[in-house]
């Protein structure tokens, strides 16, 4: 089971170098449905650095996830899981409260 925590942590990693370089916006939900006036609105080089930052917050968690099958300890692989929710929990709620992407 480590390995495949490993292997999502690589994929969101990957997402991550993606997104920090600006690149990927139609990947991000919400933005891809948006229509081209909303578009137009948004910052979008923010928006993908923002969600860059959360890909390897989210990838961190996996691999803490990893570390406790590897170690064979339940409380890490439960707590890289909780950190996991708490970090993504956060993540959907600073991405949508706020004008944080607007264009100036």
């Amino acid at each position: 089971m480590a390995w495949v925590h490993l292997a999502v942590a690589v994929l969101f990693a990957i997402l991550g170098v993606v997104f920090l370089n600006g690149k990927g916006a139609d990947l991000i939900a919400g933005y891809n449905t948006a229509s081209e006036e909303e578009k137009l609105k948004t910052d979008e080089k923010k928006l993908c650095r923002f969600v860059g930052k959360l890909m390897f917050a989210v990838a961190a968690c996996f691999l803490v996830a990893a570390a406790g099958g590897w170690l064979h300890s339940k409380a890490v692989l439960w707590s890289g899981l909780a950190l996991l929710v708490a970090v993504v929990a956060v993540g959907l709620i600073l991405l949508n409260t706020g004008q944080r992407f607007d264009k100036d």
